[in-house]
């Protein structure tokens, strides 16, 4: 099994990372930032825990100036990229709401090494209007790091984040920051529109939907957005007006020539093979677009209910009397997302959102490894 993110920080990363914060400020003890970062409790914390930890160690360490302790921080941020580096913008968040502006522009900063966009949230709910303008500012911004978190930082149901409860019941706040950002030459900003406008769709689909119906056809980066953005219209509701708008008209009745998985019974780390044959029973001169989904209900645990995940198995154009076939591996290997329990598994065959074909496979607990 893989180790886990959160073992990244070690003592070994705690001490290098204290020795290069004392190159810029001699007076940093490092002894004491990794004695107090690895105090009791430590090993329990998760991944966040450990951030928060560390930003309240460097809290403790550092001057009690905030506007000086951020001077140093931003003094090494060129140094410190990447995912490890969020307790950047997590100090900023501890120690910082009562600092408005000079906070802001650490935020920024910070984002362009990692991103701030958990960080945000608490200015966003302490003061929704004076936030928000700052992050449609920011949708202008010459760095797509920057951008991206103006569009990320909004996100009504941000993974790993607390919810913003206000954008979920209104959304209004966070449109004019995605009318700007909905055709980025950053790939990497378009993407987040895409996720806040598929978190938006949660609540209000229709909203979603007149604005994909708008937005349409102007710009072909903005129309693959699109598609990302109303996945879960796609795929949880089957919507049809969204299916419609990407060319997964509704299918004629489907026939399914092969729908099966082998073998029919396995152990939690296994995996099955699923194979499938779809004819498109239309004229040769028509043509229609088919998306095939595999559905896999999975119990929750070994007598709770179950929870269904989709996976895309294909889509293509497909010409009257064509067939798509092919298959697809299905692991039951436990996850750090995902953990399996034994018991019925049913594989439904979903194509352009209608359920033609169902199998199961009867999922057995984990072999028992030999000494």
């Amino acid at each position: 099994m893989a180790e886990p993110l959160k073992n990244m920080y070690d003592e070994a990363f705690l001490r290098e990372f204290g020795a290069r914060v004392a190159r810029t400020w001699e007076l940093f003890d490092t002894d004491r930032f990794v004695s107090l970062a690895l105090a009791e409790g430590w090993e329990a914390l998760a991944l966040k825990g450990r951030m928060r930890r560390i930003s309240l160690s460097l809290g403790a360490v550092l001057p009690e100036d905030y506007e000086r302790a951020l001077d140093i921080l931003e003094g090494i941020a060129g140094e410190c990229r990447g995912f490890p580096y969020l307790f950047f913008p997590d100090f900023v968040e501890v120690f910082g709401l009562s600092h408005w502006d000079r906070s802001v522009q650490a935020l920024a900063l910070f984002t362009r090494s990692s991103s701030a966009e958990f960080a945000v949230r608490p200015f966003i709910k302490q003061d929704p209007a004076r936030m928000m303008a700052q992050m449609l500012a920011w949708s202008a911004d010459s760095d797509e790091h920057v951008r991206r978190l103006a569009s990320e930082g909004c996100r009504p149901r941000l993974p790993w984040a607390d919810a913003l409860p206000a954008f979920k019941r209104d959304p209004s706040p966070i449109l004019p920051i995605l009318e700007a950002l909905k055709a980025d030459p950053s790939e990497y900003v378009r993407r987040s529109v895409a996720n806040n406008l598929n978190d938006i769709s949660k609540d209000h689909p229709e909203l979603v939907m007149e604005l994909a119906a708008r937005w349409h056809g102007a710009d072909p980066k903005t129309d693959a957005l699109l598609r990302h953005a109303c996945r879960g219209l796609i795929r949880g509701r089957a919507d049809e007006d969204a299916m419609r708008l990407f060319g997964l008209l509704p299918a004629p009745e489907a026939v399914v020539r092969t729908w099966s998985v082998s073998p029919e019974t396995a152990a939690i780390g296994d995996a099955v093979m699923i194979a499938y044959a779809v004819e498109l029973p239309l004229p040769e001169a028509e043509s229609r677009k088919l998306r095939l989904e595999l559905a896999v209900t999975y119990p929750r645990s070994a007598e709770g209910s179950g929870y269904r995940k989709l996976f895309r198995l294909s889509e293509r154009e497909v010409a009257g009397g064509g067939t798509i076939e092919g298959t697809r591996k299905l692991s039951f290997r436990d996850l750090s997302t995902r953990r399996h329990y034994p018991g019925t598994h049913t594989l439904v065959l979903v194509v352009n959102g209608k359920e033609v074909a169902t199998t199961a496979v009867v999922l057995e607990a984990a072999k028992e490894v030999a000494p």
